[in-house]
């Protein structure tokens, strides 16, 4: 017995820990990552485990569906997923092409860069010239029925009453010059009125649109050049 307490003490000393055991640990970034693998890794088995027993479920009703085992739902399903890739980067890439440079990494999608979305006063500045398109589009049609002119009014019939109308008004019209042709040499036909400051969009008897300042305008009336 007397043999045996030394051992006995030193068993039930308490030692002294040494620090300074090594340890490793994944850094931020790599424990995200390795998170974000292992829920891919374990999602993708929930989905082949729903394929094949949603599949076999069918089987049953369908007599000539061959067994799906682990194996073959697990390459269905890796199938789909490239597939389901093949057709995004298709789409991505169709993006990129069309609006080349418009677009700009921001975490794991893309975003329209603020210098390619268009102001809300550009967008304001487009309708404005959209409808002096579509006024265009009325004149020349009545211009191919009637020898090649214009109406004598902004009130006479054979153009839409809505053609005449400004943006953002119910009832103000373009400011419209009578007695031309279609195709004559450039003259100022129709052009924003006053609600729109002293910058115009102005449509010329040869079928072209500009904006003018209201000076330049009244110049090409007098027989000058805009």
């Amino acid at each position: 017995m007397s043999s045996r307490l030394p051992f006995v003490l030193l068993l039930l000393t308490p030692a002294v820990a040494l620090a300074g055991m090594p340890s490793f640990l994944l850094t931020d970034v790599a424990s995200q990552r390795f998170q974000a693998i292992s829920f891919f890794l374990a999602l993708f088995l929930v989905v082949t485990l729903a394929v094949r027993a949603l599949w076999n479920r069918l089987g049953r009703d369908v007599p000539k569906l061959p067994k799906l085992g682990f194996g073959a739902a697990l390459a269905l399903v890796f199938l789909w997923g490239l597939g389901f890739q093949l057709v995004l980067s298709m789409i991505a890439g169709g993006r990129e092409l069309m609006t080349p440079g418009a677009w700009e990494k921001q975490g794991v999608t893309y975003k329209l860069k603020e210098s390619a979305l268009p102001s809300e006063k550009e967008l304001v500045l487009q309708a404005r010239r959209q409808r002096l398109e579509e006024l265009r589009v009325a004149l020349w049609a009545y211009a191919a029925g009637h020898g090649g002119e214009f109406p004598p009014s902004d009130f006479a019939p054979g153009v839409p009453e809505e053609r005449w109308k400004v943006l953002g008004s119910s009832g103000l019209h373009f400011v419209y010059v009578s007695g031309y042709k279609a195709d004559a040499p450039a003259t100022p036909l129709a052009y924003e009125p006053g609600l729109f400051g002293r910058e115009r969009w102005v449509l010329f008897t040869d079928g072209d649109i500009r904006q003018l300042p209201i000076e330049s305008i009244h110049t090409a009336l007098a027989g000058g050049t805009p």
